[in-house]
């Protein structure tokens, strides 16, 4: 089985020109994953892969180190940090020796401040993208959605942790799995932690009824994680568009980060794209919103991007309708949103006055309502369901062929603009529809521009992590068309506060809605990838850009 799990990687590694992404993944330290990592590495050495160890902990078990002979290691680089010296992988020594493979161990692992990546992981994703194969390891309480799981699980606070969109671009997936009885005998005999540590550990986080909750979790993500790979795409790409998820955010949302986090496993496991909506007042101006407010939104719409979604930010004193009005531009056929407990006096309810959720249930058609109780704590929340359907879900859908051939091709033909200059909001998508109009004679550019800016009224598409996607659907057209601007000094919005650096503008059919949105979505998935978005904000010119961006369609 080991030889065949090898051979299959073998088999990507000689097809491919961006780097493959090979996981160990198991529940929890000391079941093995670095121990197989490393004999996998000797086998591909036998098959002549060139295979380096960018970075191995054996933490002193003799077993392990044992495999790591012969096995070329790519010194560590020390990195002083509050006066003690400690050592990182070195990212640029591996992107200069430039192996087949290399080992990167620990893929949670948080770098030393100063470190050219905050994350390990996002090391990886640098790798990846230079053409280098990347064999790692990863426990399953480090996925950033089982964050509230794990603790209720285990009641330990996991605090380094990868988005869960990490574990979805791996090509291979292995678990590494034993027995929790075999495993605490390993513990015993010293061949987990130090003597010093094995009855700390024993009574604590390697507890029977632990570990059993950690090896459920990994066997069901690990089946669901197949069960997403194996789906055939033509038939979801016609199924999931009208379907997709977003999840209501406000100011005064409690436990954002949990709904965030449970969002995050239903869409992928629904295989669907899913949105972040914060629905800002209008009296919520940034100048008037507690400063102590504003910190924990941008730290909840940070989480929103890590775990995969698009954010953005509409405006509107009555939420529901906001909220709804959202969901028939984008397609929205599940919302998500949390239950505060609140409830309404006698005069309230005498007057005919109702609950945010009440009314979404009252108003909403064809959208399924998810209701999180997130009153008590932080911890994983049940959840009431209210569904509704009609029997036309599938009405204006493109012919699934048609779809999955042509929305890359409007992406690969943007037209491209570098801003060495500060740019405002008004002036960058100005300059971006002329683009457009230039290259398409469908698009009226004064019509254009004004249903950008009318679009832009209902709130912000400045949408975090220096992304902005401004965008409009248009009559008279037979095909979007897309344009992308770069300013590495920024692009200002006054009017909201935000700022970017890259923004792409999107002109789609009024008539065929779907393809508007797989494009919104396309935008996030090129630059939620670290690496992606830092080569582009470096790219030297408009047609380094222009390469990068088709190479990066190409990837998606």
């Amino acid at each position: 089985m080991e030889q065949d799990r090898a051979q299959s990687f073998l088999k990507l590694i000689r097809q491919s020109r961006r780097g493959k992404l090979k996981i160990y993944l198991g529940y929890c330290a000391g079941v093995g994953k670095t121990y197989l990592m490393l004999q996998e590495a000797r086998r591909l050495r036998s098959s002549s892969i060139d295979v380096v160890a960018g970075i191995v902990e054996t933490h002193g078990r003799k077993e392990t180190e044992a495999l790591l002979e012969g096995i070329e290691l790519i010194p560590r680089k020390a990195v002083e940090y509050r006066g003690i010296e400690i050592t990182e992988m070195d990212l640029d020594a591996v992107l200069e020796r430039k192996p087949d493979v290399v080992l990167v161990d620990e893929l949670a692992h948080t770098n030393m401040p100063g470190s050219r990546n905050a994350k390990r992981y996002e090391d990886v994703e640098t790798i990846l993208a230079a053409g280098i194969h990347v064999i790692s390891t990863l426990n399953v309480q480090h996925l950033e959605s089982l964050y509230e799981t794990v603790e209720k699980a285990t009641s330990v606070k996991v605090k380094e942790r990868v988005p869960d969109r990490i574990i979805s671009l791996a090509d291979e997936l292995v678990n590494v799995d034993i027995t929790t009885d075999d495993l605490r005998q390993r513990l015993q005999e010293g061949k987990v932690y130090v003597p010093g540590k094995i009855e700390t550990a024993l009574d604590n986080f390697f507890r029977q009824d632990n570990l059993e909750q950690l090896r459920e979790l990994t066997l069901r993500e690990l089946a669901a994680q197949i069960d997403s790979k194996r789906r055939i795409p033509s038939l979801d790409e016609t199924t999931s568009i009208p379907d997709q998820l977003m999840v209501c955010l406000s100011s005064k949302t409690t436990n954002s980060e949990t709904i965030l986090r449970y969002a995050s496993r239903i869409a992928g496991r629904l295989n669907r794209n899913w949105y972040a909506v914060y629905v800002q007042r209008l009296s919520e101006h940034p100048v008037k919103v507690d400063a102590g407010v504003q910190r924990a939104m941008s730290k909840t719409l940070a989480l929103a991007q890590d775990l995969g979604a698009a954010v953005f930010t509409y405006k509107g004193n009555d939420l529901v309708k906001t909220i709804l009005q959202f969901a028939r531009e984008y397609r929205v056929g599940n919302i998500i949103i949390g239950n505060s407990g609140r409830k309404l006096s006698f005069l309230e309810r005498l007057t005919g006055k109702k609950t945010v959720i009440e009314r979404l249930l009252d108003e909403s058609r064809n959208i399924r309502i998810t209701v999180l109780d997130v009153r008590d704590s932080g911890h994983e929340s049940t959840s009431r369901t209210h569904v509704q359907y009609l029997s036309d879900i599938k009405d204006n859908l493109f012919a699934g062929n048609r779809l999955q051939n042509e929305w890359k091709q409007p992406l690969r033909n943007a037209g491209v603009i570098v801003w060495e200059s500060v740019m405002e909001k008004e002036k960058a998508i100005a300059q971006l529809v002329h683009e457009c109009s230039g290259s398409n004679p469908e698009i009226n550019e004064n019509d254009a521009f004004h249903a950008v800016f009318e679009r832009e009224k209902q709130g912000t598409t400045f949408i975090g992590q220096d992304i902005a996607i401004p965008h409009a659907k248009l009559q008279n057209m037979k095909m979007p068309v897309v344009a992308v601007g770069v300013s590495k000094i920024g692009i200002y919005d006054n009017d909201s506060g935000n700022s970017a650096r890259i923004m792409f503008l999107l002109l789609s059919p009024g008539s065929e809605p779907n393809i508007h949105i797989k494009l919104i979505g396309a935008f996030s998935k090129i630059v939620s990838d670290s690496h992606r978005r830092n080569s582009i904000l470096r790219a030297e010119g408009k047609n380094d850009l222009t390469r990068l961006f088709r190479q990066y369609v190409d990837q998606i």
